[in-house]
């Protein structure tokens, strides 16, 4: 089998540090995800690139070549080798000497064969040679075409080398595979026996994981066999997943985009902190939330919480009953985020001071809202 239409292979930045490396004497092979996705016929972001020369020799290579060299992870055999502005992770073939459920110790390999047993899924152990020909040194090929998520050999040995590689599962399982087949008995069984392992990832990880799998197209059959398994209890404890196939099939019926922090607290999350998101996101994840548990309609939420704050929360709220969205519902809250409250603190002053201003104008607020926004400036003044 070859990759027809590569454009990230046939690029002549990625034939450079290919043809660099192989003009040395060594294997330069693409790897993972760009194989993957190729296949796939789905988009390709990042090109990796593993090879039997020892970085110090791609080091060497590259600059020769006239190429940047820059040791990126060069303890673990990782050189990223730059050609027309554009990085390329150069890794030299591994093997596995020890493993800590999280980091591992390796040793340099001319063998592609052990290379590709390290790694974690038989689909992500595909390579690719300069002119396109796919290697598939473990039988991935297959499993690929089936759309079939599995383990590289024993489940559970491959979980207890990286712990990670339980919420990888699942986010591979919403992004690559059929879930009409449903998923590798063996794996769902491997992870079921090796929980406890969740708790040694660092929440940064968790929250990224998490995060990549609720911006798939379709996650709720994942995330339903995260929680059979109880995976789902150790990431996320308290999350119902119970609104998020409704939410997913609302969201295609309205052609809006998915959002992993939508998803989340349909989920039931609260808190973004606690999954170490970034400070605009926990924001965001605490107005959804707030706007969701709060008792007004679409329009006085787009008033209160902007449009697309209202939009997820009616979203949200719909597919907890679970119900179709209310007619014109969005649109009322893109209105509603028009609205703007006629009376200023001026205009009730000196008659109104402090703690009674505010007050004073909450009330006003609250007279212009029921009157659905129709109360105009003169008439709130007149009250």
């Amino acid at each position: 089998m070859r990759l027809t239409d590569a454009e990230w292979l046939t690029a002549p930045s990625a034939q450079a540090v290919l043809g660099t490396i192989e003009v040395g004497g060594h294997r330069a092979l693409a790897v993972g995800g760009c194989v993957r996705n190729a296949l796939l016929g789905l988009r390709v972001d990042d090109v990796d690139i593993a090879t039997d020369a020892r970085p110090d020799r791609v080091i060497t290579l590259a600059e020769g070549a006239g190429l940047k060299a820059v040791p990126t992870g060069i303890d673990h055999g990782t050189v990223t080798v730059v050609a027309e502005g554009i990085g390329y992770e150069v890794t030299t073939f591994r093997a596995d000497v020890d493993t800590d459920g999280r980091h591992a110790t390796v040793r340099f390999s001319d063998s592609v064969e052990e290379d590709a047993r390290r790694r974690d899924f038989t689909m992500n152990a595909l390579y690719a040679e300069r002119d396109g020909r796919v290697i598939d040194p473990l039988g991935g090929l297959p499993d690929l075409e089936a759309r079939r998520l599995r383990f590289i050999e024993d489940p559970g040995r491959r979980i207890r080398e990286d712990y990670l590689r339980i919420l990888r599962f699942f986010r591979f399982s919403a992004w690559y595979a059929d879930p009409e087949h449903g998923m590798d008995a063996g794996a769902l069984a491997a992870i079921a026996a090796h929980l406890d392992g969740i708790s040694r990832l660092s929440r940064e990880r968790i929250g990224g994981e998490v995060t990549k799998l609720l911006s798939a197209p379709d996650p709720a059959p994942a995330v339903a066999a995260m929680q059979a398994t109880g995976a789902l209890a150790a990431t996320l404890p308290g999350a119902e997943p119970s609104a998020l196939a409704p939410l997913v099939h609302l969201e295609r019926d309205a052609g809006i985009v998915a959002a992993p922090t939508r998803r989340l607290v349909a989920l039931g999350v609260r808190d973004g902190a606690a999954l170490r998101l970034s400070k605009a996101v926990q924001r965001r994840i605490a107005a959804i939330a707030t706007a969701t548990d709060h008792g007004a309609g679409a329009e006085e939420l787009g008033y209160r919480f902007g449009a697309d704050i209202a939009r997820d929360a009616l979203l949200i709220r719909a597919a907890s009953l679970p119900a179709p969205l209310p007619p014109g519902a969005i649109e009322a809250a893109a209105r509603g985020a028009e609205h703007r409250f006629p009376v200023k603190p001026r205009d009730l002053m000196p008659a109104f001071e402090g703690a009674a201003l505010g007050d004073r104008l909450a009330e006003l607020e609250e007279a212009w809202i029921a009157s659905g926004f129709e109360l105009d400036r003169e008439a709130l003044l007149a009250r």
